[in-house]
């Protein structure tokens, strides 16, 4: 059997013990490391900075007089210069000369463990035996250096064994003030419990954890806050109160404005959330049984992308009440989304009602499964909930089904006029197209009555994944039918190059206000 990089002996013996192949849980487990990298913030210094030059004559011999001009630069310069540099390079500032001796220890340090590899950590990943090395580098490094720490990044180790060395670090960390803290651990075990003196550090500005189990809540003090917590991201991170855990965070962070959650999927979680902070909330591959914005007044964008099913025929529970600034909303999942808004449950065939209208969303996205006829027929419903979306991003999910209903062209007339559709979208974007007629029925509909559509976009499901009896002509034809609404759309009908269903959701772009519709791409 090949050498594991990601999985531990217990495990594999485990997955042998099943009759599984662990290379397939070695794979899953890469993939989901690589989605969870993706997705953390970037660093003040990339991890994959340039190389050292070796030393050489000429290089020291920078100016013809043989001035060092830059020894002669302010503090603060220096400082700067510093910061910037990966952590072996600006640790060894201090022996170019006795004027850069102090100036390591007076910046604020910034660590990122990836820099203290021996390799590229783009070109080979950290494995178990790199280990026992970066921890007592790390170790070294934030015992001499005497702080504040501006930011620690720690993504490499194997840390299941060395959660004491661990333990010590974040009370290091808390004693001298770190901000900007992202620690993710190497799997497996999975659920490696997270020691609770992250949870005593109330410098963070931001805090990243991954593939831990939640630290228990129950014991840490009544008053524990983070007053200055803006950006908290929680991914693969096992949690035992059912995502209580995630409420307990945003309680006590009362200037938090961004909160992403990317696999919370080993146990079904219930979140509710209240926040007069809260700007971004995003929520990816998940399995969330309820999701319930109660009171948020300042959020604007709401993304809940790849919700994890379990088989059943369950529907996750979607309710959003007060949010009067929320402006991007996606993706919302007509066969699988039980959407409930300002206590009003949307449902197939029954009109909204006022109380069911949320007027603030402009940018709307809809994951709906045209193979099945009652996802299609709920539709309608979504869509009138948000009579004044200007822009609408659908994804055409994969019909597992071997047989389905297909709904008659009248349907969408006879479900009534929806209000953004005639008068409001002027983007439309269809990604997955695979030419069922239910969703041809809608396109048809769509271009018939939508009078304010300017820009379109009909995107083929990649063929190497998915077959489909319709091409590119052959949609345009159809679109060609019907006589349009708007007489200055421009449209674009072409395949796809992404994987099966699609893009995965970029945490990164969603949480850029510089790019006003994410969905976008």
């Amino acid at each position: 059997m090949a050498e594991f990089i990601h999985l531990d002996p217990a495990t594999v013996a485990e997955a042998l013990r099943r009759g599984e192949d662990p290379r397939n849980l070695e794979e899953c487990t890469k993939q989901i490391l690589t989605y969870a990298y993706e997705s953390l913030p970037n660093p003040p210094i990339p991890i994959t900075s340039a190389p050292r030059c070796p030393r050489s004559r000429s290089a020291s011999a920078a100016a013809p007089d043989g001035v060092d001009r830059i020894s002669l630069l302010p503090d603060t310069i220096l400082a700067n210069i510093v910061t910037r540099l990966p952590i072996k390079d600006a640790a060894r500032t201090a022996t170019l000369s006795r004027r850069w001796r102090p100036v390591w220890r007076a910046t604020p340090l910034v660590l990122l463990d990836a820099h203290l590899l021996r390799r590229s950590f783009a070109r080979s990943p950290p494995t178990r035996a790199d280990t026992p090395g970066l921890v007592a580098a790390v170790s070294r490094i934030l015992a001499s250096h005497p702080g504040p720490f501006r930011c620690v990044h720690l993504l490499c180790g194997f840390m299941g064994s060395q959660m004491a060395q661990l333990e010590h670090w974040l009370r290091f960390l808390a004693a001298k003030g770190v901000e900007d803290l992202v620690l993710v651990n190497r799997p497996w075990p999975l659920d490696s419990p997270l020691p609770a003196a992250i949870l005593r550090i109330s410098t963070l500005t931001r805090l990243y954890i991954g593939l831990w189990k939640f630290p228990d809540t129950d014991r840490l003090p009544r008053n524990t806050a983070f007053p200055r917590l803006r950006e908290l991201g929680i991914y693969s991170v096992v949690m035992e109160k059912e995502g209580s855990e995630i409420e307990w965070m945003v309680e006590r962070s009362p200037v938090l404005e961004t909160l992403n959650i990317m696999g919370a999927n080993k146990q079904a979680v219930r979140i509710r959330l209240e926040s007069k902070s809260l700007r971004c909330v995003q929520i990816s591959l998940s399995f969330v049984r309820s999701f319930a914005l109660v009171d948020a007044p300042c959020l604007e964008r709401l993304v809940l992308y790849g919700s994890c099913r379990r088989g059943d025929d369950s529907c996750d529970r979607v309710k959003i009440g007060h949010a009067p600034n929320l402006q991007v909303l996606g993706f919302l999942e007509t066969g699988n989304h039980m959407l409930e808004i300002h206590d009003s449950f949307v449902s197939a065939g029954i009109r909204s009602t006022p109380s069911a209208l949320f007027t603030s969303v402009k940018i709307l996205g809809l994951l709906v499964n045209f193979g099945v006829s009652h996802d299609a027929k709920m539709l309608p419903n979504f869509l009138k909930c948000f009579p004044n979306a200007e822009a609408l991003h659908i994804t055409c999910d994969k019909c597992t089904e071997a047989t389905s209903l297909v709904i008659s062209p009248n349907f969408w007339d006879a479900a009534g006029p929806i209000e953004s559709i005639v008068s409001h979208v002027n983007v439309l974007t269809i990604r997955e197209f695979k030419g069922e007629p239910n969703a041809i029925s809608f396109l048809q509909y769509f271009v018939q009555n939508a009078q304010m559509l300017k820009n379109m976009a009909v995107v083929l499901a990649n063929p190497s994944y998915t077959s489909y009896s319709i091409d590119t002509l052959g949609t345009a034809r159809i679109l060609r039918s019907v006589k349009w609404a708007s007489k200055i759309c421009s449209t674009q009908v072409y395949k796809s190059d992404d994987p099966e269903g699609g893009q995965v959701w970029s945490f990164k772009r969603g949480s850029d206000y510089g790019i006003r519709d994410p969905f976008v791409y």
